[in-house]
């Protein structure tokens, strides 16, 4: 007898047995799908024995249309209540209200309910999005936090982001399958559109966006998206996200966008070393027992072909490319038009379409520009009265003061 599937079954509600999911419990309490079946069903006859029946409500026949259209399509009680009206419900209003509450409370309900998550199981993922930070000399950052957690150690993996593109999802996904040094057998995300063309609700399946699913498949995990009236179901992930409010403190506290990143860096380490009062263990004790169960890693040239090693930025009115809180020049020409940012060890190279346009070592200067293109700059505009010699004397005299040339 398994009396841990026993005790656990018990724990649930007459009404949530009816909506459990079978194969999820199974996968959860490490048994067959039957043996919960047959737990289930033997709760329910217990169930059925010690509660009278009840008598039929007069929205019985139309809870599976009011459902449908509350769950799937977002629907008010009063617009449900005028649909079926007309279809021959003879109740009032207030009882569709009542049923709609109840049906919302319920399906939130479901979400709450807890299981022990197995090792090497599950992962999930979340972005907390625009924090805004401030550096020593008040510039002002927008970044987004992408997470990470193991559901059985808690360990949690953490990266900034300036986006949430597709591309930035899968590059943070295999950052993070590195960092773990292996591939959990499933991942869990809300409905976010990087992820799913549709969303999942209580009546459909979510359909994933193809060339994730095709990444998911080379990975070797499986996509798992919340239902409707779940976002606690990514509890453990979301309790990191009220954790990354201790980052908050920092303000003031650094000048570039990589201090920044260092900081972020050593809170990862930092809570991943704290003990979690889930499990009264450190996440990396605990990482321990949990790393031999995740998969191995996949073939990483596989995955790195999902993944561009450039990004596109749209060059400013002022001729310069905004990358990482850093600003370079351009030829003016290229004002308006999408070039590519390329960053290696020692360089920052800049292309249009195939074409190497410009190049800077890497610099914690907010502008950085070629004098070339600032005698552009200056020609084109503020001092288009002035010869060349004239310009260049300028930029000698009144520019090179300011330490922000890169020639």
């Amino acid at each position: 007898m398994r009396k841990d599937v026993a005790k656990s079954i018990s724990q649930f509600t007459r009404e949530e047995l009816i909506f459990i999911n079978k194969s999820e419990m199974a996968r959860r309490l490490d048994c067959d799908r039957r043996t919960v079946d047959r737990y289930i069903k033997n709760e329910r006859e217990s169930n059925a024995a010690k509660v009278p029946r009840e008598k039929p409500k007069i929205t019985d026949e139309f809870e599976g249309i009011i459902a449908e259209k509350v769950d799937k399509y977002g629907a008010t009680a009063m617009a449900v209540y005028k649909f079926i009206k007309k279809k021959g419900y003879a109740g009032n209003y207030c009882t569709v209200a009542n049923y709609v509450r109840k049906h919302k409370a319920q399906e939130q309900k479901k979400a709450v309910i807890r299981f022990e998550t197995n090792p090497g199981l599950q992962a999930q993922i979340y972005w907390k999005e625009n924090i805004k930070m401030t550096s020593r000399t008040g510039e002002k950052f927008t970044l987004n936090i992408f997470l990470m957690v193991l559901g059985y150690s808690r360990r949690k993996f953490i990266k900034l982001t300036s986006d949430k593109t597709q591309e930035t999802l899968l590059r943070c996904i295999v950052d993070g399958l590195l960092f773990y040094g292996g591939v959990p057998h499933e991942i869990l995300f809300d409905n976010m559109t990087t992820v799913v063309d549709r969303a999942k609700t209580t009546f459909r399946q979510a359909a994933i966006n193809v060339r994730f699913q095709s990444f998911a498949d080379d990975a070797g995990f499986s996509t798992i998206t919340c239902r409707a009236y779940r976002a606690k179901t990514k509890g453990k992930v979301e309790s990191l996200a009220k954790l990354i409010n201790r980052l908050y403190v920092y303000n003031e506290e650094f000048d570039t966008y990589a201090e920044l990143e260092a900081i972020t860096q050593n809170f990862m380490n930092e809570i991943n070393d704290e003990i979690s009062q889930a499990t009264g263990e450190t996440p990396n004790e605990r990482f321990k027992r949990e790393k031999e169960h995740l998969r191995p890693l996949p073939n990483l040239q596989v995955l790195s072909s999902y993944i561009s090693h450039y990004k596109e930025y749209k060059v400013t009115k002022e001729s310069m490319v905004n990358y990482k809180g850093r600003k370079y020049s351009v030829p003016i020409h290229y004002i308006g038009k999408p070039v590519k940012v390329v960053e290696e060890k020692d360089e920052i190279i800049i292309y249009y379409g195939e074409d190497k346009i410009s190049s800077f070592k890497p610099s914690d200067k907010k502008l950085n520009y070629k004098t070339e293109h600032v005698r552009e700059i200056l020609a084109s505009d503020a001092l288009a009265h002035m010869t060349m010699p004239e310009i260049d004397d300028f930029i000698k005299n009144n520019l090179s003061a300011l330490d922000m040339l890169l020639d």
